[in-house]
């Protein structure tokens, strides 16, 4: 268990002497601030991880206490120019927020200065032909200066900021060549304006603030959505509990006194603050914030109940197991962060193009500069301006772009239908599968054994076998109680309660007590003295018996989740097969498939054997995502090209997997693939479009074919477009069909 600081919830204890720093980083715009971020920090002595989140600006630091301290780490972060102050869920919106409004006004003061001085120009120009006088023209330049100034001082500084404070850190990011360009093709204007000059640039210059700013927005409404999933759950976690004191009162305090062991009652209509496990009492809880099922679950004495859920209906008490970043909306938080930032291949290789760019974009400028001064003799001015085109049409802002946009909507569009991506190239190895092998029970089945033929009962003998049943803690037996509770609210009776004595459980064979006088038994057929008919190997079944008295059959069978066939039928329409691999008995799992329509199935097949049939799928050239749950899946799990795991998967499982998927139903599969394909299909089209761009639009620049203005339009307008192609997957349909 890791242990919470009280006095600094921001830092947590794991084991082996190691501690966990967690910090909300402010100035983190790009891929290269998070490079510079988890650079320096990986080489502070001591330290051993670092992960910046770029949606949530969450740094999460693993150390050596015994070899750093909070204290030096968060000192270097500030040399670095990114102040950090400790991370509190709450506070994430409302940053996000001033940030938005300061993104708005900076768009509206831009946009407003663009409008005003695109009238100027056009009028400038159309004056070209001699109808406009020199005055006239100085004065429409100057009244054009007086309005870009200050427009471009006040909506530039979210880039000079950030490209002010990687120069002063000897790198370079996106926001210098933009700035850069802004700032030349300005001062170059007003050097014009002075100078009575026929052209000037300030239309430029503000109108290529203006788009970008467009797209910076659009980027940080589509991490904020994407945010809000994931930090909406943690921030919905309450920040104080009502605490059972050892002598019985209650008193409220704040989350930061809870450990694990206290006790906390939870009133009707409010949200459950920890995890636990309930203490006494029984109500109605709605886990769609965690499971993403709409219907209330009923929980009582000994279930697990998550923080974040909310108790609908009678108050109740909690056994604390968890709370603050030990409770599983934390972990939620912290795996969502990990993947939707993690070096898939695809993230991998626009962070090295990313990594180069920057410089090229400088080196094709200054180049382009000398050929048109020194080879085209055009003069300084009109090598500038084309300079200035190149710095601001080679902008890699698209690139940089063009696969986190995509993998921020896509991790929170999974969250939302209760999919957690653990992986952080999960999504692109998922979107290539062509064969998919499920585990049987647990899996395409309930994992829990469940009475069949209680239709066929008579009130009674139910009764009796659930006095009897409810002695014990083997799976028939809970089925049957299970079975009972539901059987007795639906047919009340006035009937005495059933008194037995003599309770006793043989191991291996069953229960027997005293009833009336009379021995009466549950369990095996031939303890029961039953003369049974022929077995049936998919089924399982006990046996009541009254002394006296006929026996009675109960038959039990693992159900099918409620989906299975559905989302089998809909992998198929998908063109992924299907396959079976199951160590239970071979009448079991062919029965299992027969049903489901799965043609290829291996019964009796134990974990190593698994891993041997995943790896001739592999050698046959077919990319496998495995399905798994128990502790026996873990090894094919590790095997498989991708995994998924249900939510009530072994914990070792769950961490082997890719995917989580939560609920009873197994759809999450087929629509978790179509959105990995969905989105390898949008970062395709967003590197095609990027390279695209840069491949007409490079040269045409150097070859002064570009006007600063064009080239602000053209860059801008690839940077949005990368964008809105990455939103489209929030349009794009969830559910799979079936066929």
């Amino acid at each position: 268990m890791h242990e919470v600081h009280p006095e600094l919830p921001f830092i947590v204890d794991l084991p082996e002497g190691v501690r966990r720093l967690n910090l909300m980083v402010e100035n983190v715009h790009c891929a290269s601030c998070i490079r510079k971020i988890e650079t320096a920090m990986h080489t502070t002595p001591g330290v051993i991880s670092a992960r910046v989140n770029l949606s949530t600006r969450r740094l999460v630091v693993d150390w050596r206490k015994a070899e750093a301290d909070a204290g030096r780490l968060v000192e270097k972060l500030e040399a670095l120019g990114f102040p950090a102050a400790p991370f509190d869920p709450g506070k994430i919106g409302s940053i996000g927020d001033k940030q938005e409004k300061i993104l708005l006004r900076s768009l509206a003061v831009a946009g407003f200065a663009a409008a005003n001085i695109m009238l100027l120009s056009i009028s400038v120009w159309s004056g070209q032909d001699g109808s406009m006088g020199d005055a006239t023209r100085t004065l429409f330049h100057w009244i054009s200066a007086l309005i870009a100034i200050p427009s471009v001082a006040y909506a530039g500084q979210p880039f000079f900021r950030s490209a002010a404070k990687a120069l002063s850190n000897a790198s370079l990011n996106m926001d210098v060549p933009i700035s850069l360009a802004v700032l030349l093709a300005v001062g170059m204007s007003l050097y014009q304006t002075v100078q009575g000059g026929l052209h000037t640039y300030f239309d430029a210059s503000v109108t290529l603030l203006f788009f970008l700013l467009i797209g910076r927005y659009l980027d940080h409404r589509a991490r904020a959505k994407a945010r809000s999933t994931a930090q909406h759950l943690l921030s919905l976690s309450s920040s104080s509990a009502t605490l059972i004191n050892p002598d019985g009162s209650h008193s409220r305090v704040p989350l930061s006194q809870i450990s694990a062991g206290m006790r906390i009652s939870v009133a009707a209509g409010e949200r459950i603050a920890v995890d636990g496990t309930v203490h006494t009492g029984e109500s109605d809880i709605d886990t769609a914030l965690v499971t993403g099922e709409s219907l209330p679950q009923t929980v009582i004495v000994g279930e697990r109940v998550y923080a974040g859920t909310l108790n609908m209906t009678r108050p109740f008490q909690i056994l604390v197991t968890a709370c603050g970043e030990g409770t599983l909306l934390a972990e939620i938080v912290r795996l969502m962060e990990m993947a939707e930032q993690g070096r898939a291949n695809y993230v991998r290789l626009a962070d090295r193009i990313a990594g180069y760019y920057a410089p090229a974009v400088h080196i094709i400028s200054a180049a382009a500069f000398l050929g048109w001064f020194f080879y085209m003799n055009a003069g300084w001015e009109t090598s500038l301006m084309v300079a200035i085109a190149v710095l601001i049409v080679t902008c890699p802002c698209a690139l940089g772009l063009a696969v986190p946009a995509v993998q921020v909507v896509a991790s929170g569009r999974l969250l939302s239908h209760g999919v957690l991506l653990k992986s952080p190239d999960g999504l692109e190895r998922i979107a290539a599968v062509d064969t998919i092998v499920f585990d049987k029970t647990g899996t395409l089945t309930r994992g829990k054994l469940d009475l069949v033929n209680g239709e066929h009962l008579r009130a009674e003998d139910v009764r009796l076998a659930v006095a009897l049943a409810q002695h014990s803690r083997h799976p028939l037996s809970c089925a049957i109680v299970r079975y009972g509770k539901q059987f007795l609210r639906d047919n009340p009776t006035s009937a005495p309660d059933i008194e037995l004595n003599q309770i006793e459980e043989v191991p291996g064979f069953g229960l027997q007590a005293s009833f009336n006088g009379k021995t009466v038994k549950l369990g095996k057929a031939d303890w029961c003295a039953v003369q049974a008919g022929e077995p049936n190997d998919s089924e399982i079944e006990l046996w009541l018996r009254l002394d006296g008295c006929d026996g009675v059959r109960f038959c039990f069978f693992d159900t099918l989740r409620h989906d299975a066939a559905e989302a089998i039928s809909a992998l198929r329409g998908m063109g992924i097969k299907p396959i079976l691999l199951s160590g239970d008995r071979t009448a079991n799992v062919r029965l299992v498939a027969e049903t489901l329509g799965i043609e290829q199935y291996v019964a009796q097949c134990l974990p190593a054997k698994k891993v041997d049939y995943l790896k001739m799928l592999a050698e046959q050239g077919h990319k496998v995502v495995m399905v798994g749950d128990g502790l026996n899946d873990a090894p094919a799990l590790a095997a498989g090209f991708a995994s998924m795991s249900p939510s009530t998967a072994a914990d070792i499982s769950q961490t082997v997997a890719d995917v989580i998927f939560q609920g009873d139903g197994l759809m999450s599969i087929p629509a978790t693939i179509n959105t990995s394909r969905q989105s390898d299909r949008l970062i395709k089209i967003n590197f095609g479009l990027s390279f695209a761009y840069n491949t007409i639009a490079v040269p045409l620049a150097v070859a002064g074919m570009v006007t600063p203005l064009i080239a602000a339009v053209a860059m801008s307008l690839s940077s949005i477009v990368v964008t809105l192609n990455a939103l489209r997957l929030r349009g794009m349909s969830w559910k799979v069909r079936t066929k």
